[in-house]
């Protein structure tokens, strides 16, 4: 391997083969730290030299290398320069691990014509995963036109040849004057709103066929390998070689009963993992497989229905008016869309999409999702309002598009790192060693445990190892604590610059702006004659008692095109004072809601109106930031932190009269900073939201078991404050101090300011405002909280980092947190070491899901992907669930590996004792032991429930502890004693009879030493299985496993009566028969003792050991970062009681 490397920026050196490269990925994409990519090409006497190997060896070489392919690599091919190269090696470090995981791929090659790309100035990846195994190339670096050549071939005037090479579904391709490689996303990166809307002419066929030879076909392939290639696969896995090697072992020992019954075993189970690997990789490919054919425009006016998969980025679709499944990433251009992202975000609500706005702004899918559709998504209609056809340009194809990222996270999940995974590993390393340095025969007695039971141990550390200890548990405010429905309050209308009393029915306002705002300012969209969309516009709307229509009828309300028409009620009352009943209002343009933002606007107009009018809602802050200030009432503040403080909803609404004409065209090229300026302010929107009845038991129980919660919402940061105090998340007594930061402007560096927050219990929160006292946690000392929006969270990180850490241990409500800064919380905890949890309910929470540890999606959707769990009720109760099963999950874990190498060790010591006098267990015995006792106590010991109380105590991470060796230690002791007290009892009876030394084992079968050993280990491995069966405190107790209890009756009557009345089964299992009864019955006096001692060692370990190993060791600082602050704060408490900081 090269030691040549040298980091991606500025130029590479040709005699350079190696590329470091340092990234900051995109923690919803990868975890990925950083990534070397080498090159290596052909050497004949590499080749050579590698076939002489393999054949020396008889071709053993050939397993190591499908093992491990890299191995492969080095051997047959030489280091070069990543512009020669014929295969790279890739290989990537994962940011919470420090081994490297190493991938190989070949380098392929294809014609290309004269063509070039552009590439942007600014290139920074647009997904994380796909960066990692490129690079990001340096700003500035490109120049010239990137050249897509990457031979000699190209100078001397012959065919051009494309190089790239496929990794995890993404392609590379080489970009000759960077001698790097790029993914092909990045050639499309930086392009404006601009160069978007230029496409809309579509392309000719030159640049189509260019385009697809550089960026694919529009497929997202699932590979599913035939069953020859499976059955290669799975048959050369180490484990099984492990087995083939152990057959014949026993084969040469002639046991062939036994051998055959692991063969059979052994080939059921192969048979098994075939089918269900087969079956679930076509399932996939079938769930993800897509191919439409679609309509394309082609310069000159012309249009062309062409497949799915010819579909390249810059092709112009034209989308079918009834709807349909996206097959790419596409922007918007002209129309207006109703969507179901349910199987990307599992937020079933529809989404409106409109058309992307035009302007010299880089166009972004994730910052401008209201105007792009992504692959996968079920487009339910589109409306044209501007030209005949609604039309969407192509901006990501293949495995770069939106699905095609969770498709590649589901084919290459991240990489499972568990200490108790590796502390297995070296576990059994142990044993094969232990038994490889016992004598020839002895060799095959510590084996691996059955395949489903190895299988089973894996899956379960892989999936529950992290959650037994998630300290965060993030809960978004609105649907996830609260109630899923919003009802209006009211609303505070203005007159002049004060305040109104509240109106608690919209419906019965005047008629004027603020009245038109609330019929119009939505996103709402009506599918089959029903109105869908956000639930709190459709609350609005419902309060005012207007009707949505669209379409034909719209149009002929006003006898123009419109995107929508508001109806107000037809049997409303004439209120007194009205000169004239309400009219019909037009919607001209929208600019949907953003998370980003904060707000959305509208453009209506009415009959008669000369001008039309452009509405506002939003944050309250940040509408009236937007508004004249003098349109704000001087109490603004005041009032909204009245309502706020009660735990209601807030929204503000605003507006202002356009000086355009009132039509769809004039409307249609307006931008929303042109909208957004010089507002008025026009009222507040009041809306409540009760807490679910669920919330404050469930934050009631993590406080109790040391579990931090935390609130991310998008919420006001009052009406936050609120809700986390009436749920108990901030208890009664416990200090609250609020952060909020400046950042700097006018000369003056950035700022912090700290506000004490007297405790208070919110009566809209509480159903019961009399027993909302009651419902808190205090801790003992009460602790510290803090609460800061999310303006004031990206000023600590820009310019308080240091400040940082110190806060995320302390805070405990997030408010006005955008999707983005989420998932920035969510990786700065994790950086603090902490395990982290993130419930959600909608599409604003995915990027905080996925880039948890462990993410828990209340999405009700069927296709909800989101996260490692979906619950099917929509309330945090289903938190504490997960958790309990987890700690379960691996306490279980811990118990079977445990009781898998008792018994290993158990059988190796009977083994040992009887090798010793020249015999053996018998071959049928071997099978009872091994099938009949060992495989169903095994199996159903593991089916005991969780807990039904989540506790303090967590379950250990590490398998190799004082507490778990100590306690195998221990039983290993007692097994060994209680197996020689036996077997000295029998030697020394008067009716004994020694074996005959001269007749190897099997033949010397029956005779009374393999029979006294061979009763009392079968009821020994009965004996270690209840006993490393406990319940308390992560599994419920033994006797609610009635399977299990069941089993060992049953195993348990039989080993007795074969003990005392061995009848038929003593032929088969080569039994002496014993007539001595006081012998038999001191026999099941050792097994009583054995029972006793084996419960006795594990409550004395359990009850004891941590206790003494507490007094005897001196405590020990923590390595994590989060329990070193919380360290210093308890030693030099912060923030201070009161005061600015700066």
């Amino acid at each position: 391997m090269s030691a040549d490397s040298s980091p991606l920026m500025g130029s590479t050196p040709a005699s350079y083969g190696t590329l470091t490269i340092e990234t900051s990925l995109d923690p919803l994409s990868s975890s990925v730290s950083s990534v070397r990519l080498s090159g290596y090409c052909g050497s004949p006497w590499r080749v050579i030299g590698y076939h002489v190997v393999v054949w020396m060896m008889a071709g053993i070489p050939l397993l190591l290398f499908h093992w491990k392919p890299v191995w492969g690599v080095w051997l047959r091919f030489r280091p070069c320069s990543l512009a020669h190269a014929e295969t790279l090696v890739i290989e990537i470090r994962d940011k919470e691990d420090s081994s490297w995981q190493l991938y190989t791929v070949r380098v392929q090659t294809e014609a290309i014509g004269e063509g070039s790309l552009e590439p942007p100035p600014r290139t920074q990846a647009e997904d994380g995963r796909s960066q990692a195994a490129v690079g990001a190339v340096p700003e500035g670096a490109w120049k010239d036109t990137a050249q897509l050549c990457g031979h000699e071939e190209a100078v001397s005037g012959q065919q051009r040849v494309l190089r790239y090479y496929i990794f995890q579904g993404q392609r590379y391709i080489w970009i000759e004057t960077q001698q790097a490689f790029c993914q092909v996303s990045l050639l499309d990166h930086g392009r404006t709103c601009d160069d978007i809307h230029r496409s809309r002419s579509g392309l000719g066929l030159q640049d189509q066929t260019m385009r697809k030879t550089i960026y694919g076909p529009n497929v997202i392939r699932v590979p599913v390998k035939s069953y020859p290639q499976l059955l290669i696969d799975e048959a050369l896995n180490p484990y099984y070689g492990f087995q083939a090697f152990s057959i014949g072992l026993w084969l040469a020992d002639h046991y062939y009963w036994y051998a055959l019954c692991i063969f059979l075993i052994s080939s059921i189970s192969i048979c098994l993992s075939l089918y269900k690997t087969r079956k679930q990789s076509e399932t996939l490919r079938d769930m993800v497989k897509l191919s439409v054919r679609v309509c394309v425009c082609r310069p000159g006016g012309e249009e062309e229905w062409v497949d799915s998969s010819e579909l390249v980025p810059g092709d112009c679709l034209v989308l079918p008016k009834e709807g349909g499944l996206m097959p790419c990433d596409a922007a918007l251009v002209a129309g207006e869309c109703m969507v179901n992202e349910s199987s990307l975000t599992g937020e079933s609500v529809p989404v409106l999409k409109t058309a992307l706005p035009e302007g010299p702004m880089p166009y972004c899918p994730e910052t401008q999702q209201r105007h792009t559709l992504f692959c996968g998504t079920l487009m339910l209609q589109a409306r044209s309002f501007v030209g005949p056809h609604v039309l969407a340009v192509v901006t990501r194809t293949g495995f770069c598009t939106a699905k095609g990222g969770l498709v590649s996270s589901i084919l290459h999940p991240r990489p499972v790192n568990f200490k108790f995974y590796k502390h297995s590993m070296k576990f059994v390393a142990a044993l094969s060693v232990l038994g490889e340095c016992a004598p020839y025969r002895l060799c095959m007695v510590p084996r691996a445990p059955h395949p489903n039971l190895t299988e089973s141990l894996a899956v379960s550390s892989a999936l529950f190892g992290t959650i037994y200890s998630v300290f965060i548990l993030h809960q978004n405010r609105t649907g996830t604590l609260t109630e899923d429905g919003l009802d209006v309050m009211g609303v505070v209308p203005l007159q002049g610059q004060a305040f109104l009393p509240l109106v608690p029915e919209p419906r019965r306002l005047p008629t004027g702006p603020l009245l038109r705002a609330l019929a119009t300012c939505h996103a709402l969209s009506r599918l089959q004659d029903t109105p869908v969309g956000d639930p709190m516009d459709l609350k609005m709307v419902e309060s005012t008692g207007w009707v949505l229509e669209e379409g034909p009828a719209a149009d002929l309300a006003f006898g123009t095109q419109v995107l929508a028409v508001m109806r107000p009620p037809v049997q409303e009352p004439q209120l007194q004072g009205m000169e004239e009943p309400p009219g019909p209002v037009s919607i001209l343009s929208r600019f949907p809601f953003s998370s980003a933002l904060q707000r959305m606007d509208v453009v209506v107009a009415w009959p008669g109106a000369t001008q039309p009018e452009a509405y506002v809602k939003g944050s309250p802050e940040l509408v009236a930031g937007l508004c004249n200030p003098e349109t704000v009432p001087a109490d603004f503040v005041q009032m909204l932190q009245s309502y706020t403080a009660a735990g209601y909803r807030v929204v503000a609404l605003a507006g202002r009269p356009l000086p355009i004409p009132p039509s769809l065209g004039a409307a249609q090229q307006l931008t929303r900073d042109t909208v957004e300026q010089e507002l008025s302010l026009l009222g507040l929107l009041v809306m409540r939201n009760l807490l679910k009845p669920q919330t404050t038991p469930v934050i009631q129980a993590l406080r109790r078991t040391c579990i931090r919660t935390v609130m991310v919402t998008g919420d006001n940061l009052q009406t936050a404050v609120t809700v986390a105090q009436s749920c108990g998340m901030v208890g009664l007594r416990e200090r609250l101090v609020i952060i909020r930061a400046t950042p700097p402007e006018r000369g003056q560096p950035a700022s912090l300011e700290l506000l004490p927050v007297e405790s208070s219990v919110a009566m809209n929160g509480a159903k019961d405002p009399d027993q909302a006292a009651g419902r808190t946690v205090e801790q003992d000392p009460p602790s510290s909280h803090l609460a800061l929006s999310g303006s004031t969270f990206g000023v600590l990180m820009k310019h308080f980092p240091r400040l940082l850490p110190k806060v995320l241990v302390q805070g405990t409500i997030f408010a006005r947190m955008a999707p983005e800064q989420k998932t920035e919380l969510v990786c700065e905890l994790q950086k603090l070491q902490y395990c982290v949890g993130m419930c959600g309910d909608g599409a604003n929470d995915c990027g905080a899901l996925k880039a948890a540890d462990v993410g828990i999606s209340l999405s009700q959707a069927e296709a909800s992907v989101v996260s490692p769990f979906t619950s099917s009720v929509a309330n945090i109760e289903c938190v504490p669930m997960v958790i309990r099963e987890g700690r379960c999950s691996l306490d279980t874990s811990f118990s079977v590996f445990k009781y898998m190498a008792l018994y290993s060790l158990t059988q190796f010591i009977s083994v040992l004792i009887l090798y010793t006098i020249n015999t053996n267990l018998g071959d049928v015995q071997f099978l009872a032991i091994d099938l009949v006792i060992t495989t169903t106590v095994a199996v159903l010991m593991s089916r005991t429930g969780p807990s039904l109380v989540l506790g303090r105590a967590r379950p250990p991470g590490a398998l190799l502890s004082v507490l778990v060796l100590s306690s195998l230690l221990l039983q290993v002791a007692l097994v060994a004693s209680v197996q020689l007290g036996g077997y000295f009892l029998t030697v020394v009876q008067p009716w004994f009879e020694p074996l005959n030394k001269t007749v190897p084992a099997p033949d010397n079968l029956p005779n009374y030493e393999n029979t006294v050993v061979f009763s009392l280990s079968s009821f020994q491995y009965l004996i270690l299985a209840a006993a490393m069966s406990k319940g308390a405190p992560f599994r419920r107790p033994l006797y609610t496993n009635v399977p299990f209890l069941v089993a060992l009756a049953l195993l348990g009557s039989i080993l007795v009566g074969l003990l005392l009345v061995p009848g038929l089964l003593r032929g088969p299992l080569a039994l002496r028969n014993i007539t001595d009864t006081c012998f038999k019955l001191l026999l099941l006096g050792l097994v009583a003792f054995n029972f006793v001692g084996a419960f006795m060692l594990e409550t004395v370990l359990d009850q004891c050991l941590p206790d003494c190993l507490r007094r005897l060791r001196p405590k020990r600082a923590s390595k994590k970062r989060f329990k070193q602050l919380e360290q210093e704060l308890a030693e030099q408490p912060w923030p201070p009681p009161t005061g600015p900081w700066g």
